[in-house]
């Protein structure tokens, strides 16, 4: 079956092989192809395949969770957030944590984010209405226990990572509800005080836990690589390494989800301007593994364009990583070719 480039899907058998222009071989027959040779043959201006067992379905290859899944993961997450609550709630009155109550769910929050591989469906099921400091806290620290496992940190690294990244922002319990949830900007004086929260967070952490590390992750989550962060203004290496994986999570977490002064941006714009910050602010290993892990699962979503049109992304395109192939029901639209088209919102299912 002859079938067009932007119909072709991974996992489809080529008939024969293929040749661009310049009659150069670029696939043998026989091949499956992978998401890298439907990029390859993009590349290379090559319009036609014979494929066999491809479908040009709209919504065949749409990547979603199944339904039991779903169901698992929405109460595992609305029980996760409840405990955060609850956690916060200890740290303003208390001014510490019960320990075991972290563990347990940061274990049974991780045992089932081992299971999962496409993050992006993860975050958009967060997406909702409840308390943003305690839906960014649950975000926080799962992805930050995805960055340290693409890093390559072994399974109990991975853990602590991602306990330091949930317990980044217990601080905030210490700050005056009328600062933490002003809608508008916060004065110079109010924006002294919400940066206390670093130091909050730390002894909070280090009389309950009695652990430096995730204490300090607390500390230095707002310090960035080029020294402009806060408190202490450090740079690069003086940085603890699990400190500069939450501070990438934080930051794109917050960037990607509505507050009450700030409404949240598209997920795959959100990554561009990640990228960007990565030469300077943010650590650019773990940035670039977060943008390397999340694109993939972007393929098959389904989107709302500033042209009011619905579609599914099909491709990430090799000449622009975040400006994707999307198909309509009526015609393809290369977003790196049509700049003034934009993704405005990226759905679920």
């Amino acid at each position: 079956m002859r079938v067009h480039v932007t119909d072709l899907k991974p996992g489809d058998l080529l008939q024969n092989d293929v040749y661009n222009s310049s009659g150069l071989h670029m696939l043998m027959k026989g091949s499956t192809l992978s998401e890298d040779d439907l990029s390859k043959l993009l590349q290379h201006g090559i319009e036609y395949a014979d494929v066999e067992h491809t479908t040009s379905d709209l919504h065949s290859d749409a990547q979603t969770l199944p339904s039991d899944q779903t169901r698992l993961l929405t109460n595992l997450f609305n029980d996760t957030i409840k405990g955060t609550e609850s956690l916060f709630q200890q740290a303003m009155e208390k001014g510490f944590i019960d320990e075991t109550q972290v563990d347990e769910i940061l274990f049974t929050l991780t045992e089932q984010l081992e299971k999962q591989k496409d993050v992006v469906s993860l975050l958009l099921m967060l997406d909702g209405d409840s308390d943003y400091t305690y839906n960014h806290s649950l975000q926080v620290g799962m992805l930050a226990f995805y960055i340290a496992g693409w890093m390559g940190y072994n399974p109990e690294e991975c853990l602590t990572v991602a306990k330091a990244g949930y317990l980044h922002d217990i601080g905030k319990s210490k700050i005056p509800s009328e600062i933490l949830h002003k809608p508008g900007k916060l004065t110079t004086e109010e924006f002294d005080e919400m940066k206390k929260h670093s130091f909050y967070g730390y002894d909070i952490i280090k009389e309950s836990t009695q652990d430096e590390i995730l204490a300090t992750v607390a500390l230095q989550h707002h310090e960035r690589e080029d020294g402009s962060g806060y408190p202490h203004g450090l740079r690069g290496d003086e940085i603890h390494p699990y400190a500069r994986i939450t501070a990438v999570a934080d930051v794109y977490s917050a960037m990607t989800t509505n507050r009450v002064y700030q409404t949240k941006q598209e997920l795959i714009s959100v990554l561009c301007e990640l990228y960007s910050l990565s030469f300077g602010q943010l650590n650019a290993e773990a940035t670039q593994e977060l943008i390397k892990h999340m694109l993939p699962n972007f393929i098959g979503k389904r989107v709302l364009l500033t042209t009011g049109q619905t579609g599914l992304i099909v491709l990430n395109n090799p000449a622009d990583y975040f400006r994707p192939l999307v198909q309509t029901s009526t015609a393809f639209i290369d977003l790196a070719k049509e700049r003034d088209i934009a993704i405005v919102e990226i759905y679920v299912q």
